[in-house]
């Protein structure tokens, strides 16, 4: 009764000062958005309302720049005193004024491209920086840590947080938790052992390390948790890594002293490939909410919402921490909806499990039993003998997109994610270096889990654990959300669209064409007594890095854009450039197919090239579908794949000493042999 009682005040007093303020903001001061997730609590919602769901349908633009960028763009921007500071694709900072637009500074780290572009699983991406004082706080795709001037982009200092072998990268971004600024990593996918790490903010100094996973028995063991963790795992599991990087989320808890720290998946994914031994133990701290004192880093309690993950079923998705009553008692709760498809609330002091349920359908799990917390997995899930068509598959329910929460109406907002995957286990090899060793073939059929791949915007009611609306979209991929006071939800998606609801009903009251398509989540803020909201467009990523977007967007470059509206905005909009896609005749070109070679290309392909390029079907995402390589770049392929002559200026990297010559040779013949048949189809 209580909570109806506060919901009714909520609306009712957000109804008063939007009639009261007609376009005038209600706070005299101006307000930034100052940490990643706006608060420590990463809970997205702004209190600012002169944008509101009566008038939000006056919102106009109020500035756009083009970045010069062609990747993914997963950045938050953070917004301080006047000055969005926020990271693009290669690890680049670029600050600028957030009323007019001007770029006031860029730092390039100079990220090694040829060398880089090779070690990032899903896309040379970056989602933010931190602020504290007057430093900017960065992480760069090649393990750095770095403190910049907040006035200038000068580097104060830098320092390495990634070991000497292992091919380890960085695409998350850095939380300050009191006077520490703390940093995980990504690269569970080509076998490395995760941590997380926390460095003093004023000298770059560790402070202390936390490991995700056990290292080899015969080295000894860094704490008793991973004494305790390797009781879990068989066999010899370092030799893969063992994964649990802490590629993403975090959350900090003041009064408690707990910084919240989710783990990523396995390496390798089959159980079977870490566990052979004695069957399947449950890996400890894969796939695992983690709470962590935030001065010394040890261990306080965990959750594991995958044991022995099977499916790259990661736990690094965002969480954030709230107030809910349920049943009648006012609770401080953690909530995630990681990849496995389960919506979480927890007691964050204890890590108890509250509840959790299916926020998008799910064949591997049948619930979660209530008295364990652990998933009730179905005959569905064990792929170790025979395929099995299962969902969520490896890009999850949900991915990194952020999510928000509005308190008014105790609604999460979800960037859902809606597809599955034949998971087909592949004969076991060792480690291989700078490939990926996830230990299952992505050449399968497409899965019949579901008619097609598609996502939605989903608000989410955690104390009911039932979907209170929801938004369709055709595109897996889309950008995460933003909750305002003003009854809004601010979206963008993968048909370049950024849209705005209306918060309690899901009602779509504007929207605008941004002409690339959007991952990165919004933000909002205020100077001088107007308030803004801004998106970066960029599409890439581990979906859009070899997929195209979907609607109006197909027919456009995909260029970085910052877009910033306010009401009655009358900006100039940027001018879209027209994609121009061909798919050569390259047999009149003189180029042969040897059909041998072609068929060993085809399983070389799938193991080196896909996961960047996708299939050779000439769509394409943020990286060329090699159907549209041109007759010169097909003459020059030697120099392209193994030398990498093109590293610096389009980031591909050498292959050589990855693939031999007679490799990149098959590769060429089959994509020759899959470019003439599409060539062909056309002329018919």
């Amino acid at each position: 009764m209580k909570s109806k009682i506060k919901q009714k005040l909520w609306r009712l007093l957000g109804s008063l000062l939007i009639a009261s303020s007609n376009t005038t903001l209600i706070f005299a001061e101006d307000l930034n958005w100052p940490k990643h997730g706006l608060d420590a609590q990463e809970s997205r919602f702004s209190p600012i309302r002169q944008i509101h769901a009566e008038n939000v349908s006056e919102l106009g633009l109020a500035w756009a720049k083009k970045l010069s960028t062609i990747r993914g763009i997963e950045a938050t921007p953070l917004v301080i005193d006047g000055t969005l500071y926020y990271s693009l694709p290669w690890s680049v900072v670029q600050a600028t004024d957030g009323i007019s637009g001007a770029t006031l500074w860029t730092w390039n780290p100079g990220v090694d491209k040829a060398v880089w572009g090779r070690k990032a699983c899903c896309d040379v991406v970056n989602r933010g920086v931190a602020h504290a004082g007057e430093h900017i706080f960065a992480s760069t795709l090649d393990g750095r840590l770095v403190c910049l001037k907040a006035s200038d982009g000068t580097q104060v200092w830098s320092t390495n947080t990634l070991p000497k072998d292992g091919d380890y990268s960085i695409t998350g971004a850095p939380r300050i938790i009191g006077n520490n600024v703390i940093i995980g990593n990504g690269g569970a996918e080509y076998g490395v052992r995760g941590y997380v790490t926390a460095y003093d903010l004023k000298t770059g100094e560790q402070r202390w390390r936390f490991y995700t996973v056990p290292g080899n028995p015969e080295e000894g063991f860094e704490s008793e948790s991973m004494a305790k963790a390797a009781e879990t795992w068989s066999g010899e599991w370092w030799e893969f890594g063992g994964g649990g990087t802490c590629w993403d989320a975090f959350a900090y808890d003041e009064e408690l002293n707990l910084v919240y720290v989710g783990t990523g998946n396995a390496s390798a994914w089959p159980r079977t490939w870490r566990n052979p031994d004695t069957g399947w133990g449950d890996n400890l701290y894969v796939s695992c909410i983690l709470a962590l004192d935030a001065e010394t880093g040890e261990l306080k309690w965990h959750y594991q919402t995958t044991p022995g993950d099977n499916w790259d079923y990661t736990a690094v998705q965002q969480m954030i921490l709230t107030t809910l009553e349920i049943e009648g008692k006012e609770r401080q709760v953690l909530m995630q909806a990681p990849k496995n498809g389960f919506f979480y609330v927890l007691d964050r002091a204890t890590g108890e499990l509250i509840s959790a349920e299916p926020y998008t359908e799910v064949n591997w799990a049948a619930g979660i039993d209530q008295s364990t917390g652990r998933p009730i997995e179905t005959p569905n899930a064990d792929y170790s003998r025979e395929p099995k068509d299962i969902k969520p598959g490896p890009l999850g329910g949900h991915n990194w997109q952020a999510m928000s929460y509005h308190p008014g109406y105790r609604l999460v907002y979800i960037p859902t994610i809606e597809t599955g995957m034949i998971y087909r286990e592949r004969d076991r090899h060792g480690l291989r270096p700078g490939k990926w060793n996830v230990g299952v073939n992505f050449d399968n059929p497409a899965s019949q889990s579901n008619t097609d791949y598609s996502g939605s915007l989903l608000a989410w009611d955690p104390v009911r654990q039932r979907a209170a609306w929801k938004i369709a979209h055709p595109n897996v991929y889309n950008g995460g959300t933003l909750a305002t006071a003003g009854d809004l939800v601010f979206q963008g998606n993968g048909e370049a669209e950024f849209v705005a609801y209306h918060a309690g009903t899901g009602q779509v009251l504007w929207r605008y064409f941004t002409g690339t398509a959007i991952i990165a989540p919004p933000v909002t803020y205020s100077i001088k007594g107007v308030q803004y909201v801004a998106v970066l467009a960029g599409w890439g990523g581990a979906y859009g890095l070899d997929s195209p977007p979907s609607g109006k967007a197909q027919e456009y470059f995909q260029e970085g854009i910052l877009y910033t509206f306010k009401l009655e905005g009358q900006g100039a909009a940027p001018r879209l450039t027209k994609l121009q896609r061909e798919i050569p005749d390259l047999k009149s070109a003189g180029f042969g197919v040897d059909i041998e070679s072609a068929n060993k290309g085809r399983n070389l392909y799938f193991d080196n090239c896909v996961f960047c390029h996708g299939s050779v079907d000439g769509q394409g995402g943020a990286l060329p579908d090699l159907a549209t390589t041109s007759v010169a770049y097909h003459k020059l392929w030697p120099q392209l794949v193994l030398e990498g002559i093109l590293a610096r200026s389009k980031g591909m990297p050498a292959f050589k000493g990855f693939i031999t010559d007679e490799e990149s040779s098959a590769i060429q013949h089959y994509i020759i042999q899959e470019t003439q048949k599409l060539y062909d189809e056309q002329s018919q």
